[in-house]
């Protein structure tokens, strides 16, 4: 069964830092496209970063340039987003996704075939 298992959110006060982890089973991460995206209540869900299926083009919104990271390990079939410097803004559900074709592009756009479950970051006092 095609599962993306995410992990890692939390409560975190301005400034501090989160890791979110993203576990995929039945679904290797080698060659294919990945992303998270986030949703903050009362808004529509907003990509956050991509990477592309070989690994080389990595693109971010301008909101978390410079502070969110993207990565992957293929061998523990695992996605992650290092979150830096946090925002009260940031806080929001966030989201790993992976495209379903090979070696496609990054993509700032919810165009992905599978979702992880989501997870709550909160930054706050």
């Amino acid at each position: 069964q095609l599962q993306l298992v995410q992990s890692g959110g939390g409560l975190v006060q301005p400034g501090g830092s989160l890791r979110l982890s993203c576990t995929t089973s039945g679904l290797t991460l080698s060659a294919r496209a990945i992303g998270w995206f986030r949703q903050a209540p009362g808004k529509e869900r907003e990509a956050v970063t991509c990477m592309s299926g070989t690994g080389d083009v990595t693109n971010y919104a301008d909101s978390v340039k410079g502070r969110f990271t993207i990565s992957r390990d293929v061998a523990k079939s695992t996605l992650y987003l290092q979150m830096n410097t946090l925002k009260p803004e940031d806080t929001a559900v966030y989201y790993c996704a992976a495209q379903r074709l090979l070696f496609g592009k990054c993509m700032l756009s919810p165009e992905y075939d599978y979702w992880g479950q989501g997870t709550q970051v909160t930054v706050s006092l």
